[in-house]
């Protein structure tokens, strides 16, 4: 399971993007210019949490984590419609077990999002977390429940993991770290986003925004804008922005839709819900300054490609939301 030095996803470009295969996965959706909205990977919270060295496709059960334990943390947060991610420091990573303590980051990503960080000796206290209580957003339950968890500033996940799909690592992997080095601290290489075919991929916590097509100055400024309590402006829109992961598939569209066609950078500012009257398709997006429009999504095949790198081709379908009311 380690990264032989002969694995081409064992060592990342020394700067700005890696270069994929030709028929890569992220390739032939760059070059097929498929929207990234409404692709979010679904979690109301997240638990993520250091564990150097190699990690599998399953990172949760085959790292140097005991995969009892991370198989038990992965079920107790997708029960509750959580994620469990696990962390690395970008760079390179020798196959060897981790001899200090772990850092763990609990992220609430409803509304007025939050996010708190602790460092563990033993990974398992984490089974002793009040998720039941992360999952509905109590923060002071949360931090009774593990002591020294204190407020973090926000950071970026880079999905880097090539046992999942190669482009992750090959692309991913020179964002993070350059973007690391940047910021440091605040940038970390993660098991999953989900989305490998819209890599370079990555997640900002606590809100969950889920972002594609990261470069290292995307990255940076992602941070940046986000210590502000806002996404740059330049990652609005549908090459970029998957969507908010505490919503569904549709509703992100919308959410993103109105984000990018109305300037809304203000992480929090939206509130997205199914219009009352039940139309499918349609959703109510709610600025809290009062304004509201009703976006209406639909789907628009975007042609057959490979959803992952080395299967077979499917037919794809993208979302293409619209404001009608």
């Amino acid at each position: 399971m380690s990264d032989s030095p002969g694995d081409p996803t064992a060592a990342a470009p020394s700067a700005g993007h890696g270069h994929s295969a030709p028929d890569a996965c992220s390739v032939g959706f760059d070059r097929a210019d498929v929207a990234a909205y409404g692709t979010a990977a679904r979690a109301t919270f997240f638990v993520a949490l250091e564990q150097p060295g190699p990690w599998g496709r399953d990172a949760a059960t085959q790292s140097h984590l005991p995969p009892g334990l991370g198989a038990q943390l992965s079920s107790a947060c997708s029960d509750r419609g959580g994620r469990l991610s696990l962390l690395r420091r970008p760079g390179r990573h020798a196959d060897e077990h981790h001899g200090g303590g772990h850092t763990a980051y609990l992220a609430w990503s409803g509304p007025d999002a939050w996010l708190l960080r602790a460092t563990v000796e033993d990974p398992a206290t984490l089974l002793s977390v009040d998720l039941d209580a992360l999952a509905r957003g109590d923060r002071d339950a949360v931090v009774a429940s593990l002591p020294g968890a204190a407020p973090a500033e926000p950071v970026l996940l880079v999905c880097t993991n090539g046992r999942r799909d190669v482009c992750c690592a090959v692309r991913g992997r020179p964002v993070a770290v350059e973007a690391a080095a940047a910021r440091p601290g605040r940038i970390w290489e993660a098991s999953h986003t989900g989305g490998h075919r819209f890599a370079p991929t990555g997640v900002l916590l606590p809100h969950g925004a889920t972002l594609a097509r990261l470069d290292t100055a995307l990255a940076t400024t992602v941070l940046d804008e986000a210590d502000h309590g806002r996404l740059p402006a330049a990652v609005l829109g549908p090459q970029h922005d998957r969507g908010r992961s505490g919503l569904e598939p549709d509703a992100q569209a919308a959410e993103s839709h109105v984000r990018a066609e109305h300037g809304v950078t203000q992480l929090g500012a939206l509130v997205t819900e199914p219009v009352a009257d039940g139309s499918a398709g349609r959703y109510a997006v709610r600025h809290r300054d009062g304004r509201a429009w009703v976006v209406e999504v639909q789907r628009q095949e975007a042609g057959t490609l490979p959803e992952s790198c080395a299967k077979l081709p499917v037919a794809v379908v993208q979302r293409v939301p619209r404001t009608v009311g």
